[in-house]
């Protein structure tokens, strides 16, 4: 398979002025090495996006595969969050000149608005939004029913950020209608999501952790913002957009006094510096924004701060750094303490590590000036040590303000540098690259390793996104308070949504006991649509966020039908492909009539239990 025409000369042409033979790649400068692998890097996402990429067969128009990779890790799904970050990429790109790519931006736009009405294990689309916070999908845009991390409360955020960031697009070439009309209602859903849901934790970016992230919440807050100015330019109202400002002031709760913690609300035992803190300060980047603005910009002090701990940590936790010293780039995971594949570094994040510095370079050149304080000294101590806690205007090439961007750009470089020396001479970007010996290695061609590289090389060329509004944010209130707004959702049919329908559900939540080991998955299933009709495969896959050894619980959410009478029982999803175990007692419940409250199932599991095929 194959890109359509004109996508494939534009990706020739660049191929051809600035790609050397695959065996020259490393042998580079820098400055050659980052225009060679932007072609390679932006070729690879396209190459992984339905219907013509070539690595992925069979994916429906506009699904972004997250990589051709189906065995050990099997990746060959579309997510929502890697897929919105690749087409605000994409976007990016249009707006810098490259018109090629809007046939497969609007492909995106068509599956999305499909996409969202697709009944999942999250939940239903209507009434409530529920199913919109679905992390996975099959590649032709069907439902995932496996086991996983749910929800997951980014995802509908980052596509309203891409789609409200198309649509000013449109608005500046004259269509404005056509914004108002096809893509206005697939943000709407997705700004209804989030401002009825923000303060619900959901799973993180790595979809291991059960509590608030501050990816999530930067990101959900940029969309409510960015959607308010976007509704006011259309005329039309945003639901859930009034939430901003609370959201704004859960954001101030991440931070420690030392650093971010990447994770709140949560026990796992770890200490909370993750990545997750990078890649969201670079997904929220403003350049018109102030560096002491609440939503935490790379130039923020805070975020300067939580990087250097950041990677001094990395400094000494993978042997590939060893000899490293402060103020030079090294390789950079997701935390610590991962062991997820051996707990590697990340291409992604080693180059967002460096966006991250362009992007804060950016901000204080835009401001003219930067300010050290208390909080951001020791960051600055590593790149210029006479630096001390004043402000530094901006002046002539030898000026201290020019002398220490000069220090952060070569900061930045180095860590460019870095992923340079473990990408492999054909510049393909692998997931992660070995701790030890810089191997590539897990899931091969990941689509969101090509889309970090791609914005880290727009950074480094001085293309800026236009501003998303963070100085005409209104401010968070002096007291946080748990608020939410009421959703409201509509398939978007003109953007080819089908028609769904809802009938007058209840919320019914089902809660189990049932200890399992390692591997071991719990489902419910029964008598209605919503639960499976008895159909394994299309069963209700419940949620393990709050298992503890002394309440070993499994949940899940579900909608249905008033007064229904409904028969189900919980299934055990054994390992090593050993058979279903199911209960052995038939359950009844009735769903409370129209207009009442939902209901909680508290159950324990009867029957024989499973155990390990230790394959």
């Amino acid at each position: 398979m194959h890109f359509s025409r004109s996508i494939v000369g534009l990706v020739s042409l660049l191929l051809s002025e600035t790609l050397a033979a695959p065996s020259d790649l490393r042998s580079r400068d820098l400055n050659s090495f980052i225009a060679t692998e932007r072609a390679i890097a932006l070729q690879g996402a396209l190459n992984n996006i339905g219907p013509n990429g070539s690595a992925v067969p069979g994916a429906g128009a506009g699904f972004v595969v997250a990589s051709p990779s189906k065995v050990n890790p099997d990746y060959f799904f579309t997510w929502t969050r890697d897929s919105a970050l690749t087409l605000k990429m994409l976007i990016d790109e249009l707006i810098f000149g490259n018109t090629a790519l809007l046939p497969t931006i609007w492909d995106y736009v068509h599956a999305q608005a499909k996409l969202q009405t697709v009944s999942n294990p999250s939940g239903t689309f209507l009434p409530a939004g529920l199913g919109l916070a679905e992390p996975k999908y099959q590649v032709d845009g069907t439902r995932f029913n496996g086991a996983w991390g749910r929800p997951q409360r980014d995802g509908p955020a980052l596509r309203a950020i891409a789609l409200m960031t198309f649509s000013n697009w449109l608005i500046d070439n004259g269509q404005k209608s056509t914004a108002k009309t096809i893509i206005w209602p697939i943000i709407s859903n997705d700004l209804s999501y989030v401002g009825q849901y923000w303060n619900q934790t959901g799973f993180d970016l790595w979809e291991e952790t059960l509590g608030s992230s501050f990816f999530t919440v930067q990101n959900q807050h940029r969309s409510l913002v960015q959607g308010t100015q976007l509704a006011k330019d259309l005329g039309v109202t945003c639901t859930g957009c009034d939430q901003a400002p609370d959201v704004l002031c859960f954001l101030q709760s991440f931070w420690n006094g030392e650093y971010i913690v990447s994770n709140i609300n949560v026990n796992n035992g770890r200490t909370g510096l993750d990545g997750n803190s990078i890649l969201g300060s670079i997904s929220v980047f403003d350049i018109d924004a102030y560096c002491n603005s609440p939503t935490i910009q790379p130039c923020n002090s805070q975020a300067l701060a939580n990087f250097k701990v950041l990677m001094d940590t990395f400094r000494t936790t993978y042997t590939i750094n060893n000899g490293i010293p402060e103020g030079q780039g090294v390789a950079v995971g997701r935390y610590a303490e991962d062991v997820y594949q051996g707990g590697n570094p990340w291409y992604l994040i080693t180059n967002a590590a460096a966006e991250f510095l362009y992007d804060a370079v950016a901000q204080w050149k835009a401001r003219h000036n930067l300010i050290v304080d208390e909080t951001s000294l020791a960051f600055f101590k590593d790149l210029y040590p006479t630096v001390t806690v004043r402000q530094y205007n901006s002046g002539n090439a030898n000026s201290p303000f020019a002398q220490i961007m000069n220090a952060v750009t070569a900061y930045a470089d180095s860590f460019v540098a870095v992923a340079e020396k473990y990408i492999p001479a054909d510049g393909h970007l692998a997931e992660q690259f070995n701790r030890d010996t810089g191997v590539p290695l897990s899931a091969v061609d990941l689509t969101w390793s090509y889309a970090a590289f791609v914005t880290m090389s727009q950074r480094r060329a001085g293309q800026y996104p236009a501003s998303w509004g963070t100085r005409n944010a209104i401010a968070s209130p002096a007291t946080c308070a748990a608020t939410s707004t009421q959703g409201v959702y509509a398939p978007a049919l003109a953007a080819g949504a089908p028609n769904v329908t809802s009938s007058c559900q209840i919320n019914v939540v089902f809660n189990v006991n049932a200890s399992t080991y390692f591997g071991e998955n719990i489902y419910v299933i029964g008598n209605t649509d919503d639960l499976g009709a008895w159909d394994i495969a299309n069963s209700l896959p419940l949620g393990a966020g709050g298992y503890t050894s002394e309440r070993p619980l499994w949940s899940a959410s579900a909608y249905l039908n008033a007064g229904e009478s409904v028969s189900y029982t919980y299934v055990r999803q054994e390992n090593c492909d050993q058979p279903y175990i199911y209960e052995t007692l038939n359950r009844t419940l009735t769903v409370p009539a129209c207009g009442s409250a939902g209901i909680t199932e508290e159950d324990a599991w009867v029957g024989l239990v499973g155990t390990s095929g230790n394959c």
